[in-house]
């Protein structure tokens, strides 16, 4: 059966999500809640070579503009010397430049911005989605691609709410500037956290050296309670768990470029110190036990988010798609045994990347619990050189 899908959001995951389906004959609409160009969301992200064949597979191009070749990772002592090197070959890119060259190759018309997601119906033959602006669509499959604060799944699970993980990712995207390590994917471990940089796409795509932009983050420990001191601007109004980074006070960023000095190696600190505004995000995680409900499915970081040591966020939602297309292809007009199989095969990968994710981020979590005991040097840096960001395909815990 090709049917109507109706998609809400517009983010990379609803995208694969309309590559994949017009790829097997349905008809798509994409619902997104912004205006405006989606390109100037997100930062740097990971890759996998599962990316760029899916990508490839629903004719989305690929070359050397996707992304910057990296040849080898790095971990840094605090004096700014290497601890140790491996080679490692892999590809940077950001969320901008996965986006636009998905964007570019959907048609307009298929692609529907300022439609705020408000409830559904959905049922054995369809679903209606309802919009804030009174519109209303009906279709074949309802796909929820609206990212880890999903509408569509806080209608569907209420119940299932992302948890907070104990740190913060500080945040940096600035333009390279010739330094030493950055043709490199570069660790350092500062006290009860870990930063990483690496080279992408500068702001307009470009990857000419020079032109590029650099990737830094920061995963710091926070309460709670610290979080929401963060998020307070100068007036003493809480933003919550978040606020947009031109609120943030100057004091808490004074505050982290003290600790900076202190933690971070000359070269971190040197791209710290070079973003005038740093911004942060809370790491939470989340994971569902159903993804299918009648004619609506969850797919992407609706459904499942994992802390991003895994470094796959983006790789997970195409294979989300890819999978949902394949299981509609093979079950025909079966749309119910098709969202089953989906389902099955998903929660599985899923649960499996939440949990390893977690075992990457449990030194950062944990790190003040009493009865904490930090790895030593060399084993945190083995972790952080071989497993944060590895290659889904070469890790067995994902396939067992």
């Amino acid at each position: 059966m090709a049917g109507k899908a109706a998609i809400v959001g517009g983010s990379v995951g609803g995208l694969f999500a309309a590559h994949a389906l017009r790829n097997i004959g349905w008809e798509i609409a994409v619902y997104e809640r912004a205006e405006g160009d989606l390109a100037a969301r997100g930062a740097g992200l990971g890759t996998h070579q599962d990316l760029f064949e899916i990508m490839q597979r629903l004719g989305i191009a690929v070359d050397e503009r996707t992304g910057i070749a990296v040849g080898s990772r790095v971990c840094l002592a605090r004096s700014g010397d290497v601890l140790k090197e491996i080679p490692f070959q892999e590809r940077k890119s950001s969320w901008a430049t996965i986006w636009r060259a998905l964007r570019r190759a959907l048609p307009d018309d298929c692609f529907n911005q300022g439609k705020d997601f408000a409830a559904l119906e959905t049922g054995a033959n369809g679903a209606v989605a309802h919009f804030a602006d009174g519109t209303t669509v009906t279709a074949d499959l309802l796909v929820g691609a609206d990212g880890n604060r999903s509408t569509v799944r806080e209608r569907l699970l209420p119940q299932v709410q992302p948890r907070y993980c104990g740190y913060v990712a500080w945040r940096a995207l600035i333009p390279e500037n010739g330094a030493r390590l950055y043709d490199r994917y570069a660790f350092s471990m500062p006290d009860g956290g870990s930063a990483v940089s690496y080279p992408v796409p500068g702001r307009d795509g470009d990857i000419v050296p020079g032109r590029r932009s650099i990737n830094f983050l920061w995963y710091h420990p926070a309460s709670e309670a610290e979080v929401r001191d963060m998020s307070t601007d100068e007036t003493g109004h809480c933003h919550g768990m978040a606020i947009p980074p031109p609120l943030i006070r100057k004091d808490v960023v004074a505050n982290l470029l003290r600790e900076a000095a202190d933690q971070l190696p000359p070269q971190h600190l040197d791209l710290l110190r070079a973003e005038p505004q740093p911004f942060f995000q809370a790491i939470y995680d989340l994971e569902c036990d159903r993804l299918a409900f009648g004619r609506a499915v969850l797919l992407g970081d609706a459904a499942f988010v994992a802390r991003p040591h895994v470094g796959a966020g983006v790789t997970k939602a195409a294979l989300d798609t890819h999978g949902l297309a394949d299981a509609l292809r093979a079950h025909g007009d079966d749309i119910a045994s098709a969202l089953a199989s989906y389902e099955r095969e998903r929660l599985k990968i899923g649960k499996r990347m939440v949990a390893r994710a977690r075992r990457l981020g449990a030194f950062i979590e944990f790190h003040r619990s009493p009865d904490f005991k930090r790895p030593d040097t060399m084993q945190q840096a083995d972790e952080l050189l071989y497993e944060h960001g590895a290659d889904i395909r070469s890790v067995a815990e994902f396939w067992a």
